[in-house]
């Protein structure tokens, strides 16, 4: 386990520098979700959309599910230009940046509801490039400590939840507020959303790329098999043959070779079960606001100002936690959490729309979202080969994005064909979604905490 730390100690950690270009890296990766999220999902409604087409609509998502299909390519391919310029890691997440730049300011000058399959194509490009960006910015994370400083993973894992959280709700918010101003109308906030992209991205050139054995690994492994290819075939086609291995195929026997078989796919049925009923209640709770009554102001101050100051205030808490008493037992309580935040959305659905009582939820919400993202990022970076840093992590949180994207997309058509438009019912329903995956992780969690605790005693 962790070596015991006094509060100043631990929180003296975040005066690291390498910590604050992770938080900047965080709120970038954050903050596409406003793009084709929530931002989008209001949009559409005040378009006059149905609930089930702005569920469907989310279907772009599945970019996140599916991104560690491509993810070796970001360990092991090299952009012309911009590795020389820039370093493996801060070449592909600039690249990935000037897309996500490129698809919002296109969004801008579109009339959205005579183009809708357009706008869903441009989302659909902007979702691929943030998929792809959170793969080199989760690895530039994990490269940029040490192998020799897993006790300072879980404040790595606050500053890229904090950060996350402000590129997704502190920046979130100003366009809910702009869209409250008669002058301005959706098209207008995207030109100024394509602005702050712009900014975010002059972010890559002042961090430093970090240092890795990454190649000289792979070389070695890429030579194993070239000598096993020896006489076989061709040296060219050993060549080319031993690098789609090493990109490919490596990735996934080391993660199976290190945890096991079976400890491996329990490790990945519970990330995939952990957060689909919060998913459930995030894809549509923009909806449920301003249908319940509240205006896009109270979105803004609420959902997006005040869950983002709460989680990132809950954030650094929740890392102390972890880093004194496990990531485990993180999971477990922001399991729970998760249960009770959906149920006191359930209590607004009854009530209407009365303030004391979103602010009670979204006390409980911010509590969530924090305790439960900082366990899960340094669960899933502790599990990842930092040779193949990119493609581990991209995997594992691909899993848990898949029920948070493909089946989240249908909350829409469960609300309206399933339950008839009963929004308490909707999230109750959420709750019980939780239930399954602490099952889960009651019955695995000898092997997690065996899993953590080597972790530790081998950094």
């Amino acid at each position: 386990m962790t070596k015991t730390l006094s509060i100043s100690e631990y929180f003296s950690y975040f005066k690291d520098k390498r910590l604050i270009n992770i938080f900047i890296f965080g709120i970038s990766s954050g903050f596409p979700w406003v793009l084709i999220g929530s931002v989008m999902s209001a949009w559409l409604k005040d378009e006059g959309l149905s609930r089930s087409m702005i569920g469907l609509f989310g279907i772009v998502f599945g970019a996140y599910s599916i991104n560690f299909l491509w993810s070796p390519l970001v360990d092991r391919v090299k952009l012309p230009v911009f590795f020389n310029w820039l370093g493996q890691r801060r070449s592909w997440i600039l690249l990935c940046q000037s897309v996500i730049f490129i698809g919002t300011f296109s969004l801008a000058g579109l009339d959205i509801k005579a183009n809708l399959w357009f706008a869903a194509a441009l989302c659909l490009v902007i979702a691929i490039a943030s998929a792809t960006q959170d793969i080199a910015i989760d690895a530039f994370r994990i490269d940029t400590l040490a192998e020799n400083e897993s006790h300072k993973a879980t404040a790595a894992a606050a500053m890229a939840t904090s950060g996350w959280w402000s590129g997704y709700a502190l920046l979130g918010a100003l366009p809910f507020y702009m869209a409250d101003i008669p002058s301005i109308d959706w098209p207008q906030v995207y030109f100024f959303l394509s602005v702050v992209m712009l900014l975010l991205m002059s972010s890559v050139f002042w961090a430093k790329e970090p240092e890795s054995n990454r190649d000289a690994v792979q070389a070695e492994l890429e030579q194993t098999y070239q000598q096993k290819l020896a006489g076989s075939t061709q040296t060219r086609f050993a060549k080319v043959i031993a690098w789609l291995a090493v990109t490919v195929f490596d990735p996934f026997r080391t993660f199976f070779a290190r945890n096991g078989v079976k400890t491996a796919l329990a490790l990945l049925a519970f990330i995939f079960l952990f957060k689909i009923g919060e998913a459930f209640l995030g894809r549509m709770s923009i909806v449920f606001y301003k249908e319940v009554g509240f205006s896009n102001s109270d979105i803004a101050t609420f959902s997006k100002m005040g869950t983002a100051v709460l989680t990132i205030a809950f954030t650094f808490l929740g890392s102390l936690f972890n880093q004194r008493y496990g990531i485990v037992k993180g999971l477990f309580i922001s399991g729970i959490a998760m249960a009770a935040s959906n149920l006191a959305f359930a209590w607004i659905a009854i009530a209407g729309p009365k303030l004391s009582l979103y602010a009670f939820a979204i006390i409980v919400d911010g509590f969530t979202q924090a305790w439960s993202l900082v366990a899960m990022v340094a669960f899933i970076s502790m599990l990842c080969d930092r040779a193949f840093s990119a493609t581990h992590y991209a995997l594992l949180a691909s899993l848990g994005n898949l029920g948070r994207t493909l089946l989240s997309s249908y909350s829409g058509v469960v609300i309206d064909d399933w339950l008839g438009g009963n929004w308490a019912m909707f999230f109750v329903l959420t709750a019980l979604m939780v239930i399954p995956s602490l099952v889960f992780l009651f019955l695995i969690r000898h092997k997690l905490y065996a899993l953590e605790n080597n972790y530790h005693q081998n950094n």
